[in-house]
């Protein structure tokens, strides 16, 4: 048992957030911060058993940012 789980977020293009928790198969999209919480916390406890499901979830907010020279 994994005591944390690690999810990437990113910005959509379209709007909202894209979450993907490394080495596991766990894909979420959500409109809104609060709602990628919900989305997040919620696709754990499914991927998950209770025995396996990881105490804590760690979200890692990726953006690109682009400048001019």
């Amino acid at each position: 048992m994994s005591t944390e789980i690690l999810f990437t977020v990113e910005e959509a293009p379209e709007g909202g957030f894209l979450a993907r928790a490394l080495g596991q198969g766990i894909f979420v999209q959500a409109e809104s911060v609060e709602d990628l919480h919900l989305q997040v916390r919620d696709a754990v406890h499914c991927h998950f058993d209770e025995a396996d499901k990881p105490r804590l979830i760690r979200l890692h907010y990726v953006r690109d940012e682009v400048l001019a020279a």
